[in-house]
């Protein structure tokens, strides 16, 4: 984390949407008994801030040529983009059934299907953000209005073509571009620390030209006021979110826990003690208004 600030970062209890959706992740999990669960879980609070109150878009008319576009770089954890995109009524709910069947909707990784509201096929890191910045570039040009937001890992910027991407960025003064990072400091192969530090990230977007704010990524309310702020200009810089995460938050024996990166093979008592940590005192299953 980055100084004292983000010591408690994600200390306050989740509500019951952030639980709902996380049970929709362990819903998919479940059913194809594999998937990567602690990077999904890290970024449940952002999508909720881009779906539920800052982005444009319309499920009942997802190719919508004024939509803000939304595409998730880090395509390992795409179960949190399937919970939101179910949440929201782009997909199906029972399609978490079959995630990562055989010619099933939802597959490891994203895979570009607009009409279901995924704008990128990801998952080969330090694509998404330069994918991002053309599409920023595009949208400028035609003067179209679209916001292009994009959400990155940290390790994920241990790749070269990031960087790239922001000169890129900031040369044609990208203000509808904004870079969230998925800032949970830790990676597959372990803590960013050990691996490849990449501190202090705001100082270095902001050597770049960069508009910068860090906040708590599990305190909705802060996420989707710094993601308001940055991306309601029309001219200047692009901007970067830097979204203090826990890896795994909501399950208590998976937070920053390595082991939980990628997960297959379940058992029932290790499903029973997932079950148990995302119960409320509402009955499992979705909140009012939400099941679909």
């Amino acid at each position: 984390m980055l100084g004292d600030e983000y010591v408690n970062c994600g200390s306050q209890p989740l509500d019951e949407k952030s639980l709902h959706l996380r049970r929709l992740v362990m819903r998919a999990l479940r059913a194809a008994d594999k998937g990567h669960v602690g990077s999904a879980l890290s970024m449940i609070e952002i999508f909720r801030a881009l779906y539920e109150s800052v982005a444009r878009h319309d499920p009942a008319n997802p190719k919508w040529e004024g939509r803000d576009r939304i595409i998730l770089s880090k395509g390992h954890g795409c179960l949190a983009l399937y919970a939101l995109l179910a949440d929201q009524g782009y997909i199906d709910l029972a399609a978490l059934d079959r995630f990562c069947e055989r010619d099933a909707l939802l597959g490891g990784h994203p895979e570009r299907d607009p009409e279901h509201g995924i704008e990128a096929s990801t998952g080969a890191l330090g694509h998404g953000l330069p994918l991002a910045v053309g599409m920023a570039i595009a949208h400028k040009r035609k003067a179209s209005g679209v916001r292009v937001f994009v959400v990155v890992g940290d390790g994920e910027l241990d790749e070269g073509s990031n960087w790239e991407a922001l000169l890129i960025a900031a040369k044609y003064k990208l203000a509808n571009l904004t870079m969230i990072v998925d800032n949970n400091s830790e990676q597959i192969s372990g803590s960013l620390d050990t691996v490849l530090p990449i501190e202090p990230l705001r100082e270095k977007f902001e050597s770049f030209g960069l508009i910068t704010a860090n906040v708590d990524g599990h305190d909705l309310a802060s996420v989707v006021e710094a993601l308001v702020r940055v991306s309601s200009r029309v001219q200047g810089p692009p901007a970067a979110v830097i979204c203090h995460t826990i890896k795994g938050k909501g399950v208590s024996f998976a937070e920053q826990n390595p082991q939980w990166h990628y997960k297959r093979g379940l058992d029932p008592k290790t499903l029973a003690h997932l079950d148990e940590e995302l119960a409320s005192a509402r009955q499992i299953g979705s909140p009012a208004g939400t099941e679909r």
